[in-house]
């Protein structure tokens, strides 16, 4: 019988060793699979921790159900009945700028009306669609902000795109890359000449597709509805986790990755502990990764340990909901660097999803750092505390003390796409081919999201079952 290890419980580790068993089981096959975690709890990021009635995403709080891969990995395991979905307050979403919040616009009349951007900006904006924007040129990895300055103008950069940017990656959009972080626009401006362009064409064949009872994604992004658990996101990997059962050990971290006895591979432990294995799937962040892998190739370690992460401070503050006077009703708001605060942005937990917060109060979670402050990891608590604070009485008019506190510090909380991110995954391809059997996923490769884990183990345990003959 030949031996997997799955390296890492968070939820790609989780993901790739529960397809595995389940794909090898389906085609008859004998596999052995242990997966090893270095912490006592399993789940990675996702953590949803429950204190005084309030349920606090100690990272991220869900997905998107427009995508098919986590759906369906719920329906597999058998939770798609306990599924939540965030209600239509979710939809709303605001941006903080010239000290008050504008909801981001969702056609085109709502973006005439809207002052968030300017009316110089709006012309600007509507000269995106001219052929006297030229793309950018083939094979240049282009940042975000480069093509937010030619496609758009500066001022759509600094108040839609860097907002966004920080929001999903904590990210620089002056150090992203474009094609790496949002390759379905890039690939809309290649086909069509513009994104304007391709939203009316892409609108037109939807228009055309329902009429035929087909469906079309959205033009320009995975759209969909933001969805969890009651219980909070760690809902998913408890049952992933209970399902596995035996195959899971936590509490031993790998420390080195070599070769094994017959082909295969020897991975040893902190306890000493050595395991032979002829599959090892490594589901770890790109930088622990490459401390298990220097011994077997010092290669794939050096291009691993240039894949940058963001840190990430996250804060969640609880309020008697007659204590806050703004009506609470969206997803939450980001902030543009240039408004000069400490946080990126506030999500109201609580108006998206129920029992986030006892009856009667209310949950806002705050995010600072990333990776355009990342010395904000450093603060202590009580600075911490008093930057939200004053940062939300300067966008929601806040004032009152929060009765619940809970601070959570990441150092390394978020892979950087950064300009080169392509050519450093195509280098991991060429020098992974000198020892098969070894398979990286997770989500320092193509794509940060949970649906972008869990496509990305459906893709390793492909691979994986493929090479267990």
């Amino acid at each position: 019988m030949k031996k997997a290890i799955v390296i890492g419980g968070g939820i790609s580790g989780l993901s790739t060793a529960w397809l595995l068993r389940a794909k090898a089981q389906a085609a008859g096959k004998e596999l052995d699979i242990i997966l090893l975690e270095k912490e006592r709890r399993v789940g990675g990021k996702i953590w949803s921790i429950h204190e005084e009635g309030y349920t606090c995403e100690w990272g991220p709080n869900g997905f998107l159900d427009s995508k098919p891969q986590t759906l369906e990995l719920c329906r597999a395991v058998g939770v798609e009945g306990n599924l939540h979905r965030s209600n239509d307050n979710a939809r709303k979403r605001f941006i903080f700028s010239g000290g008050e919040l504008h909801r981001l616009p969702e056609g085109g009349p709502s973006f005439l009306k809207s002052r968030l951007i300017s009316w110089p900006g709006k012309l600007r904006l509507a000269l995106e669609p001219t052929p006297f924007i030229a793309a950018a040129p083939a094979g240049v990895d282009e940042t975000l902000a480069d093509f937010g300055r030619r496609r758009l103008g500066k001022e759509a950069l600094d108040k839609l795109i860097a907002p966004m940017v920080s929001g999903i990656f904590a990210g620089d959009p002056e150090t992203m890359s474009l094609v790496s972080c949002f390759p379905r626009i890039a690939e809309l401006e290649r086909e069509y000449g513009g994104l304007i362009r391709a939203m009316i064409m892409l609108a037109k064949k939807k228009k055309k597709d329902i009429a035929e009872g087909k469906v079309v994604s959205s033009a320009a992004g995975p759209g969909g509805v933001l969805t969890s658990f009651r219980e909070g996101i760690q809902y998913l990997s408890d049952a992933l986790s209970a399902s596995l059962g035996d195959i899971v050990v936590s509490g031993r971290q790998v420390v080195s990755v070599d070769k094994g006895a017959g082909g295969g591979y020897r991975v040893t432990c902190d306890d000493g502990g050595e395991h032979e294995a002829d599959l090892v799937i490594a589901a770890s962040p790109a930088f622990a990764v490459a401390d298990m892998l220097e011994g077997l190739d010092q290669g794939i370690s050096g291009v691993l340990r240039q894949i940058p992460y963001a840190s990430m401070t996250v804060i969640c503050f609880g309020y008697e909901r007659e204590r806050i006077t703004h009506p609470l009703d969206g997803f939450g708001y980001l902030i543009p660097k240039k408004e000069g605060r400490s946080t990126l942005g506030t999500l109201w937990d609580s108006s998206m999803f129920e029992q986030r917060a006892p009856e009667g109060k209310v949950l806002l979670r705050s995010m600072m750092g990333g990776a355009c402050f990342p010395e904000y990891i450093k603060l202590s608590d009580d600075e911490v505390v008093t930057r939200v604070r004053r940062d939300l009485q300067a966008t929601m008019g806040i004032t009152a003390e929060p009765s619940f506190v809970r601070v959570f510090r990441h150092e390394q909380a978020i892979p950087q796409y950064t300009v080169g991110h392509g050519k450093r995954l195509d280098a991991l391809d060429g020098l992974l081919q000198k020892h098969p059997g070894l398979i990286l996923t997770g989500n320092s490769y193509r794509g940060i999201g949970l649906n972008d884990c869990v496509a990305a183990a459906q893709r390793a345990s492909d691979e994986a079952l493929a090479l267990a003959g």
